[in-house]
């Protein structure tokens, strides 16, 4: 229960954060670190306190069913892998938040900086504690999201948009393939849980669809962890403010790819196409970033570039397909996480005290940042690998893996070269930031005077880089331990014997790393000249800038061959659109019956009732007339398509649905207004009767059309013929019967398969309306209505005098004489609906009503109020924020959901049971009554946004003809 309960803290303690970061005053400056850095300590705490069970051998887990049926549930799990990433999250997050409270200016949005920061560590301890393998991709893909955020947190900067641009379209395709790969493993293995994937290793890699998991799930790896060739997104990352730069490249993120890769080393390594594909993009990050980073001229950049060699490092090591590969890469992504961000905070405090990170403007800088250089040459020197330091043990162990033999190939013999050149590389580009920043003659003409950063914003690096010190030096009581716990977890009984000794003798494996440290340095003194006066970017590759090629395949893809399948199947014309799809679906449905037979049966036409048939005969007539009178007619149209949906509702009723009825009923009212409303500015379509009019191209179009709405129609006509006319098969519909007041605690079988059985699909369609009217309202705050539909209606022209008369009257307020007594009852009518809508509310649950009823109903009301009183006169008398209605009511239906979680069921369980009230006696409650309350607010708040998009309309109009004759006058 201890682990339940914490796990489930870890997850939402960040995003509870987030919420409230999100809603402080911007001058809360304090306030926001206070926040941001108690629950990093509280994510580290709790996380600390785990260990005690983990190191026992165990996992700890907890389970809430979301939809079993399916195999997806929250499964939240932490071994010792997970516990690792888990403290170091928590750990480096912390350290990040006081960085950042001095690196931020005040002149920052501060609380939305805190905001995105808590989300994107929630979304990756998300990622390292699911045990489920969708959860992960849903986690994986929050990440990309609120990585892009924060990498376009300054949003003013061309830069920072473009960047996170790329890193969101990179990443996110990279999540869509995960989840493609993830899905191919729930088939294999018969589940998502992580610990059953785990135990299939021999099932998945057996089965014939091994090689696109693999080639799925890599891609979601190595996009993210900005490896090749996706590597260019991360340099491009760097327009991002330095504490998001440290803690992506330290401890999320980019690490979220080699963590999944090591994750699910068990399941996919050790075949010719893992060795492969993971060892040639790790071998070709880890020399080509190395080689990249040392001619950056950006302290940032290099960085970006070095992260890019050192997670190569790490691929390159899970590919070998060793156990031994693999304890060298998990202990390397410990190392790699302290040294980097101590680096990026040092390139902060650089940036943030001097006012450039350019290398070539920077020099001398020890004698006046003496405390903040020595702690960045210590950090640099774990980067390049120098002994005593934690980098020196794990590339050491990295060089001992290169040097085996793991498979009879080409890219085997070369891992150990690639292995000193890359290490080479990472020793000249170390030697290079140090040399060029700390070193040389005195700055000038830099912005800042430079000076010592603020003792807790260097407080945060001299950690980092202690550790750096400590692990280098007694590796075995430091870190050995907790490295052994992640080791254990991730290869089980495979886990080989290792040492952390500094020393093992004169071996090879050392005589790489002097060899490269040597290089290195050479390499640095014949560059030196030439780095000081190059352009950036190193040379052969100078013109191969993977940002270009990124935007080159941008253009390709949205601009030429989105364009081109625009112009073959796209118009602006509605008309061509709809008879494509119409044919599309006419062919689709077509070519099954033609290849297996039609047969529509027999229909007996004894039992057909006469008045029904006249019933449907006039909804026919009302709909051929409604499409008809479409063209030039299109109130009339509008009113007979009413006709026809009041036919549609006595049919419900004539075949015993009346929640069917009552719904298309209330809808009609409310589109049938919303339609108006839209009509009013559409321009006007005049027929031209004059004999010449019509073309001959014009008529065979209409010929055309016609034929093709004919042959659909009487198609859709002979399928459902065909359908109706056979026995009925087999349905579920007794099983909702016999269940629906016995575990739903509802008579109202519709109302209760909707809020209790199918509860999950309701809160997917609310949520899919609450979308559309947000894009709705999007849409029509930038509309602007035709030139020819400016003008007043007709009906009100007539009360131009009056208008005129009243020069107090508020724009907008345009009720007319004409309209009075009709607004008098409307405005009556206010409260009668809205205890219509609260008794369709209250008795849906056994009779016909219910949320969704109740919810139209009360959006009608508010629609008479507008139509009554006219749209400011209503707005200055009532609140109605209908923004805030959507909100509430998704939010309160997926707490409502989540409240079964705490019993220990499965998501939108509901409960139902009779309370005994005083006075009143036994009354029947069920808890799908409150889903059905937040469905009742979505309904109301979306149909009212999309009622103000279009009454607003007015207000513009109103106001600018008020503004033009006003200008007028005055110019008169």
């Amino acid at each position: 229960m201890m682990g339940d309960t914490s796990l489930l803290l870890m997850i939402v303690m960040p995003f509870v954060g987030s919420l409230i970061a999100g809603f402080l005053p911007s001058n809360a400056r304090n306030a926001e670190v206070w926040l941001a850095g108690a629950i990093a300590l509280g994510e580290l705490i709790l996380a600390s306190a785990a260990y005690p069970a983990i190191a026992a051998g165990g996992a700890i887990r907890a389970d809430l069913e979301w939809i079993p049926t399916l195999g997806l549930n929250f499964t939240l799990r932490m071994d010792g892998f997970a516990w690792l990433f888990a403290m170091l999250i928590s750990a480096i997050g912390f350290l990040v938040v006081l960085y950042a409270r001095y690196y931020m200016s005040a002149e920052d949005p501060v609380p939305r900086f805190f905001s995105f920061l808590l989300a994107f560590m929630g979304a990756m301890l998300g990622i390292v504690i699911s045990g489920n393998l969708i959860l992960l991709v849903i986690f994986w893909e929050m990440t990309s999201i609120f990585s892009f955020l924060l990498i376009g947190y300054w949003h003013h900067n061309a830069s920072a948009r473009d960047g996170a641009r790329m890193a969101l379209t990179v990443t996110g395709i990279g999540g869509l393939t995960l989840l493609a790969g993830v899905l191919l493993v729930g088939h294999i293995v018969g589940s998502y849980d992580l610990e059953r994937v785990l135990a299939s290793g021999d099932l998945i890699r057996s089965h014939e669809l091994y090689v696109p998991v693999l080639i799925l799930i890599l891609l979601g790896a190595l996009t993210k962890s900005a490896q090749f060739p996706f590597h260019f997104w991360l340099p491009n990352a760097m327009a991002a403010p330095t504490p998001v730069s440290a803690y992506l490249h330290s401890a999320t993120m980019v690490k979220a790819g080699v963590f999944l890769m090591a994750r699910l080393w068990p399941v996919l390594a050790g075949s010719q196409e893992w060795f492969w594909l993971v060892g040639l993009a790790g071998m070709m990050s880890f020399v080509l970033g190395a080689y990249f980073a040392i001619f950056q001229q950006d302290i940032k950049g290099l960085l970006a570039y070095s992260t890019i060699s050192h997670l190569g490092l790490i691929t390159m090591l899970l590919s070998l397909g060793s156990p031994l590969g693999a304890v060298a890469a998990i202990f390397h992504m410990m190392n790699h996480a302290t040294f980097k961000a101590s680096l990026f905070m040092a390139a902060g405090i650089i940036d943030h005290e001097t006012g450039t990170r350019d290398i070539r403007r920077l020099s001398g800088l020890f004698r006046f940042m003496p405390i903040t250089a020595t702690l960045a040459m210590v950090a640099s020197a774990a980067m390049a690998g120098v002994p005593l330091l934690n980098g020196f043990l794990s590339k050491e162990m990295f060089f001992a893996e290169a040097v085996e033999t793991h498979q009879i190939s080409i890219l085997d013999t070369a891992a150990p070269y690639a292995a000193v050149l890359g290490s080479a590389f990472a020793v000249a580009y170390s030697i290079r930031f140090i040399h060029g920043v700390f070193f040389g003659p005195p700055p000038e003409d830099l912005p800042h005077t430079p000076h010592e950063a603020p003792f807790l914003m260097r407080f945060p690096m001299q950690l980092l880089v202690l550790a750096c010190l400590i692990v280098g030096i007694v590796p075995g009581l430091t870190i050995g331990p907790f490295l052994h716990t992640a080791v254990t977890s991730v290869l089980s009984p495979a886990t080989p014997q290792y040492s952390l000794s500094v020393w093992h003798g004169f071996t090879l494996p050392l005589i790489m790393s002097v060899v490269a440290l040597v290089a290195g340095a050479i390499l640095y003194l014949l560059l030196k000249g030439y780095l000081a006066r190059c352009e950036e970017g190193p040379p052969v590759f100078r013109k191969l800038k993977g940002q270009r090629i990124f935007e080159r395949a941008m253009v390709t893809v949205s601009w030429r061959w989105a364009r081109f399948i625009e112009s073959q199947l796209g118009t602006r014309r509605l008309q061509p659109q709809l008879r494509l799809l119409v044919l599309v679906a006419f062919v689709a449905a077509f070519w099954p019956l033609y290849s297996l037979g039609f047969d529509p049966g027999r229909l007996n036409w004894t039992n057909t009732d006469p008045i029904f048939a006249a019933i449907w005969a006039i909804g026919i007539a009302c709909a051929l007339g409604a499409a008809y009178q479409a063209k030039f007619h299109r109130l009339a149209a509008t009113i007979l398509l009413g006709g026809a949906g009041l036919v549609t509702c006595l049919t419900f009723l004539w075949l015993s649905a009346p929640d069917l009825a009552l719904t298309q009923l209330l809808v009609e009212i409310v589109t049938t207004v919303l339609l108006l409303l839209g009509l009013r500015w559409l321009p006007k379509r005049f027929e031209d009767k004059s004999t010449d009019a019509v073309t001959i191209g014009a008529r065979l179009r209409r010929v055309r059309d016609f034929v093709t709405a004919i042959t659909v129609g009487l198609g859709v006509t002979l399928i459902s013929y065909a359908v109706m006319t056979r026995a009925p098969p087999a349905t579920i519909a007794d099983y909702f019967l016999q269940n629906a007041y016995s575990e739903g605690g509802g008579k109202n079988v519709v109302n209760v398969i909707l809020v209790d059985f199918r509860g999950f699909d309701t809160f997917g369609e609310i949520t899919v309306l609450g979308v559309v009217a947000l894009t709705v309202f999007a849409l029509l705050r930038r509309f602007r209505p035709a030139p020819d539909s400016v003008e007043r209606p007709e009906q009100q022209r007539i009360q131009k005098d009056f208008d005129e008369a009243r020069p107090d009257r508020e724009a907008g307020d345009t009720v007319s004489d004409y309209l009075l007594v009709p607004s008098v009852i409307m405005q009556w009518l206010f409260p009668v609906v809205i205890v219509l809508a609260a008794y369709l509310f209250l008795r849906g649950h056994d009779l016909p009503g219910g949320g969704f009823v109740a919810g139209v109903a009360m959006a009608a009301a508010f629609i008479l109020q507008y139509m009554a009183a006219g749209t400011v006169w209503v707005e200055d008398r009532l609140r109605v924020l209908p923004v805030n209605w959507i909100g509430f009511g998704l939010l309160f239906a997926a707490l409502v959901g989540m409240g079964s979680w705490i019993f220990g069921y499965p998501f939108l369980t509901s409960h139902s049971q009779y309370l005994e009230l005083p006075l009143i006696g036994a009354v029947p409650a069920a808890t799908a009554a409150l889903f059905d309350l937040g469905v009742f607010s979505l309904v109301v708040g979306a149909t009212v946004l999309m009622l103000i998009a279009l009454a607003h309309q007015s207000i513009r109009r109103l106001r600018a003809s008020r503004i033009a004759a006003e200008a007028a006058s005055e110019g008169a």
